[in-house]
């Protein structure tokens, strides 16, 4: 994981969005597409960002793929920023 990934990844509403929606579930593409109004290669190219930033993984079965939220990398970020945050006091 590198933060310049992260923090690209972040850096987009749709993005940020798009984790928003994963926290409560796995979704397929087409179910994340469905909540926006953009096309579906769009979003394919969202999911390649969170995917590259290992914000989310995907899983497939079948003739799916399903995306989830990968909270370790979230997590770290966290721990990064509040030690951070300490070292300024």
């Amino acid at each position: 994981m590198s933060y310049a990934d992260t923090f690209k990844a972040l850096s987009n509403p749709v993005r940020r969005e798009i984790l928003n929606l994963l926290k409560k579930r796995r979704l397929s593409a087409g179910e994340i597409t469905s909540h926006f109004d953009v096309t579906g290669a769009t979003i394919s190219n969202h999911l390649k960002v969170l995917r590259e930033a290992d914000l989310i993984v995907e899983t497939k079965e079948k003739n799916f793929i399903y995306y989830d939220l990968n909270a370790s990398v979230l997590e770290e970020v966290m721990v990064w920023l509040a030690d951070l945050r300490q070292s300024d006091n």
